[in-house]
């Protein structure tokens, strides 16, 4: 879980739904370090294959892990360009 990455940036997005957690993802990866690792905390189970999507989609990003604890889902989302 999170303790295997060096998170830079917690984003919480919970109660948001489509398409804001990725939007939210977007913008906060966009002020982060190359290398850095930002960590979303969504409520929105659609983020789930949402954030997926945008990260196989999205050059200079890479999508680590994806948690589901109960209700809130955690992304791992990388930098990496």
């Amino acid at each position: 879980m999170s303790e295997a990455f060096d998170i830079a940036e917690t984003l919480d997005v919970k109660g948001a739904s489509c398409p804001m957690p990725v939007v939210k993802t977007k913008q906060a990866i966009d002020d982060l370090a190359e290398g850095s690792v930002l960590e979303v905390v969504a409520t929105d189970s659609g983020s789930m294959s949402d954030i997926e999507g945008w990260a196989e989609g999205t050059s200079g990003v890479k999508l680590l892990e994806q948690v589901e604890d109960g209700d809130v889902y955690k992304h791992y989302v990388e930098k990496t360009a």
